[in-house]
């Protein structure tokens, strides 16, 4: 059986242009999780979350399911995922990172 490479299916496949398109649709969509999906994209329960916050699993759905959150909380939530937060302000088009937030 032969093996192809993903860049030479793409080649073949797609247009350059169609490959960029692509590629920046799939990093919005990345740019737009919610806790939830942020969760799950990191292949992880509420369950294992929530023991690595010391808190319950329902306190965790209830954290997943706030509409205004803190800041310390997201950075605690995302710091268990394995991540880390960065807080980034747009002032007039331009992108700026908060620091000490």
């Amino acid at each position: 059986m032969k093996l192809h490479k993903w860049s030479d299916i793409k080649a073949k496949k797609f247009s350059p242009e169609k490959v960029r398109e692509i590629r920046e649709s799939a990093l919005a969509e990345l740019r737009e999780m919610d806790l939830t999906a942020i969760r799950e994209a990191a292949g992880l329960t509420q369950t294992e979350v929530a023991a690595k916050l010391e808190a319950t699993q329902s306190h965790l759905s209830k954290i997943e399911s706030r509409g205004d959150h803190r800041i310390s909380t997201v950075r605690r939530f995302v710091e268990a995922i394995g991540g880390d937060l960065e807080v980034v302000a747009v002032v007039k088009g331009k992108r700026v990172k908060l620091v000490g937030v």
